[in-house]
């Protein structure tokens, strides 16, 4: 296979930028991008550390993270598997990307920055759901912003299309490489379950 192993070549494949795709950047939060991040219930958190990169769904029953100003956004680590990799990466390296989507819209915005884990009380204290609060908070300095071309939302239909028939379920997921593991009654029970381990 051949294989692309330099810029010069990359660029060679392609034109050049359509400047909407630089003019849309701001470096700061906007009222029409924070208004977008305020409505988002989900998000998708990328880091990057030593050993790997990590992509990392995170969402709420509200805004999925807290503005604080025009460049600084909370974002609440809620009980989860407790494997903590997209942590570990922002203690070695706080760089950070997240993908902000709202249902229904084939925008996705974009913000590239860098983060850092606050487990001080005067911040998890300001989240709670259920009487809960965070173990941490993800504390994101925003460095860019800018919205995802809509064509990959559009092409995949995404919000329109359904395409879970036959799909294998978490736990046969599990199941595969565990041989012995009752994925049928993980997956009858997950709901209830989920629901009192949400935060």
């Amino acid at each position: 296979m051949k294989t692309i192993d330099n810029i010069d070549a990359l660029e060679a494949l392609y034109d050049a930028a359509v400047p909407n795709s630089l003019r849309k950047v701001v470096q700061r939060l906007t009222p029409h991008y924070a208004k977008w991040i305020k409505t988002a219930r989900f998000c998708v958190l990328t880091t990057v550390g030593p050993e790997s990169t990590d992509g990392s769904p995170r969402g709420d029953v509200g805004p999925v993270v807290r503005l604080i100003d025009d460049t600084t956004l909370h974002l609440p680590d809620w009980r989860g598997n407790n494997r903590i990799d997209s942590l570990r990466n922002i203690v070695r390296d706080g760089r950070v990307s997240l993908m902000f989507m709202v249902p229904g819209s084939s925008n996705v915005i974009r913000v590239n920055g860098t983060a850092v884990l606050s487990d001080d009380p005067t911040v998890t204290g300001t989240f709670e759901q259920n009487g809960k609060h965070p173990k941490s908070v993800i504390v994101i300095t925003v460095g860019e912003a800018y919205f995802q071309c809509a064509k990959a939302i559009m092409r995949s239909e995404l919000w329109t299309s359904d395409a879970t028939e036959g799909l294998p379920s978490a736990g046969d997921l599990i199941k595969e490489q565990v041989a012995e593991f009752d994925a049928r009654t993980y997956d009858d029970g997950y709901a209830e379950h989920a629901k009192e381990r949400m935060w």
